[in-house]
């Protein structure tokens, strides 16, 4: 895939990945540190954080996942949880979406006039430092997905891999070779989301 319009139409949720090396992890390392580089943030904040987590550390993240769902979600409907998470673990490697909130208050009182916007902006930051990262995995070949376990895993995860406190967790990017493909994609009409006016 060599064109962006390529790329953006082959970025799909792939939940069946596995650990096959179709990707050496100095590319994915790559990929993640241009996407850091790259991606737009207001006022230039480059509030955003990553870590990248493989092999035994990619196992811990989702073995604590696991875990710790283990301890809310009811005992008929954990095995169907568990699968789902097994199916994350299966992958390459993991990437953990932060927003460094130091950052974002710094702003907020450097700035007073737009006090109230620099969360939202920092989010809207992060999308689009996700955004990124899933489309230079797709341009390889890979397959991802975007997971939410935070914040139930948010202490456990920040304590085992030495987060600073001042870290906020956004998401979670399982991502691994492409073991089967994904369903039909089901999209709204584009004309009942676009307007052009000229």
């Amino acid at each position: 895939m060599n064109s962006f319009n390529e790329i953006m139409k082959a970025r799909r949720s792939f939940y069946n990945i596995g650990a096959r090396d179709v990707v050496e992890k100095e590319r994915i390392k790559a990929i993640v540190e241009d996407a850091m580089l790259y991606s737009p943030t207001a006022m230039n904040s480059q509030s955003g954080r990553v870590v990248v987590l493989f092999d035994e550390n990619h196992s811990k993240l989702w073995s604590i996942v696991k875990e710790t769902l283990r301890k809310v979600v009811p005992e008929n409907a954990f095995q169907a949880t568990s699968d789902k998470i097994d199916s994350f673990a299966a992958g390459l490697g993991t990437v953990l979406f932060y927003e460094d909130t130091d950052v974002v208050r710094g702003l907020e009182r450097q700035f007073e006039l737009y006090k109230d916007n620099f969360v939202p902006w920092s989010y809207q930051s992060s999308g689009m430092l996700q955004y990124t990262v899933w489309a230079g995995l797709t341009a390889e070949g890979l397959g991802a997905s975007l997971q939410h376990y935070n914040p139930l895993i948010d202490d456990e995860v920040r304590k085992t891999f030495g987060i600073p406190d001042t870290y906020k967790l956004m998401s979670q990017m399982p991502f691994g070779s492409v073991e089967s493909q994904p369903g039909d994609r089901n999209a709204i009409p584009v004309a009942d989301r676009v307007k052009i006016l000229s």
